[in-house]
């Protein structure tokens, strides 16, 4: 199970960690601590969802695999490539993100940036070679660091914390609340990605039931944990690229809070990237298995039991897409736009696959309780026109 919560968490918490606490004050002040509670409180129902469809029917391939099972094999095709989309295009941004983060600690040129951004790529793809358990155990560590990190971080800046800072505590009103939430989702995203190694848990039922709701809280109280902080200090008003986590750890750490803000950030990135590394390569595995792409695509390693040339593929386009970005120098934010777009159109299809799946789910059961060869004293007074309307 902890490999399960290591991978959920790592998945989630992502760069949005690093900015959009302080984004989401800056536009609803105070108030953005509503959207982030209400935020985490909605994310188990969508988390749920995806838990007990992989805990349903466990097969690689997550989403792609409910969608085939909903809406035919096209619509599951459609749906492998959006993930392609989503990371050939979203990681070698967010590795730029992390390396640029570090080249405020440790003064680095834009080669130099691609070139450790080339090297995250890298790293998760040898990691993920060698196999599930490896990549878990990486995975663990990192969450382990990250966590340490972001605890820190909050810990340290509770000296700082001022109660005036939370008021007026509607500035801008209460619109702007909703507009901090749209933007603070985006942090959310990520409970879609276990299910697609979901194949590879010993007991995916009790794995996920258990792990999504210790993951579920831990994000959330890391989450709001570090927007009271930034509002708590008032980091958000700091400015500058980084913000508000260079403000704390400034604050808190003083010369040292650059360099553990590059190293939190290059933590944070590497495990989103190496937990997406790991389930969107069984995701491109079971479209080439179905014919959606060549089918010597989807071969297992003899030894680590992992899609090795699905990995290889999405480690050469991500790497073809970082190079790209390098000569044609493309904006970060215009960048972001894609994956972006990749991703809401893969949860749309998640969540209407899993709508009718579990809905079918219930309707069988009640199907198979109507139908019982031995039914019991309540079943035999009811007649057949009473199961008929449940």
């Amino acid at each position: 199970m902890r490999y399960a919560v290591s991978l959920y968490m790592s998945s989630v918490l992502g760069s949005g960690v690093l900015v959009l606490p302080g984004l989401a004050a800056r536009i609803a002040g105070p108030a953005s601590l509503l959207a982030w509670l209400l935020l985490s409180l909605a994310s188990y129902p969508l988390a749920y969802t995806f838990a007990s469809l992989s805990a349903r029917k466990p097969e690689s391939g997550g989403v792609y695999s409910f969608a085939r099972e909903s809406f035919g094999l096209e619509t599951a095709d459609a749906v492998g490539w959006l993930f392609i989309v989503w990371y050939v295009t979203g990681a070698p941004v967010v590795t730029v993100i992390a390396a640029s983060y570090l080249s405020y600690a440790i003064p680095l040129s834009k080669t130099m940036i691609y070139v450790v951004a080339a090297l995250i790529i890298l790293g998760t793809f040898l990691i993920n070679y060698r196999g599930i358990v490896v990549s878990g155990k990486v995975q663990l560590a990192v969450i382990v660091a990250i966590v340490g990190l972001l605890l820190t971080a909050v810990i340290a800046s509770v000296p700082l914390v001022r109660v005036e800072n939370f008021t007026p505590f509607f500035p801008n009103g209460i619109l702007p609340i909703g507009v901090a939430a749209a933007l603070i989702f985006w942090s959310y995203l990520g409970y879609e990605n276990v299910s697609n190694v979901a194949e590879e848990f010993k007991n995916p039922e009790r794995d996920f039931n258990r792990s999504i709701t210790l993951s579920v809280i831990v994000i959330g109280a890391l989450y709001l944990s570090v927007a009271i902080a930034t509002v708590g200090t008032q980091a958000y008003k700091a400015g500058g690229s980084v913000a508000p986590f260079a403000a704390i750890l400034s604050n808190a750490l003083g010369i040292y809070g650059g360099i553990s803000t590059g190293v939190l950030a290059v933590f944070i990135i590497f495990g989103t990237v190496n937990a997406y590394t790991t389930g969107m390569s069984r995701v491109v595995y079971s479209v080439a298995k179905e014919g959606g792409l060549p089918r010597a695509i989807a071969r297992i390693h003899g030894k680590t039991g992992v899609p090795h040339l699905s990995l290889a593929l999405l480690t050469g386009l991500g790497m073809i897409t970082l190079v790209v970005s390098y000569f044609l120098s493309i904006d970060l934010q215009t960048a972001l736009l894609i994956p972006s777009g990749a991703a809401i159109l893969v949860y749309v299809i998640g969540s209407a696959s899993g709508v009718k799946l579990l809905k079918g789910d219930l309707r069988t059961t009640h199907e198979v309780r109507c139908s019982d060869r031995e039914p019991s004293r309540r079943n035999i007074q009811r007649g057949p026109e009473d199961c008929a309307r449940g």
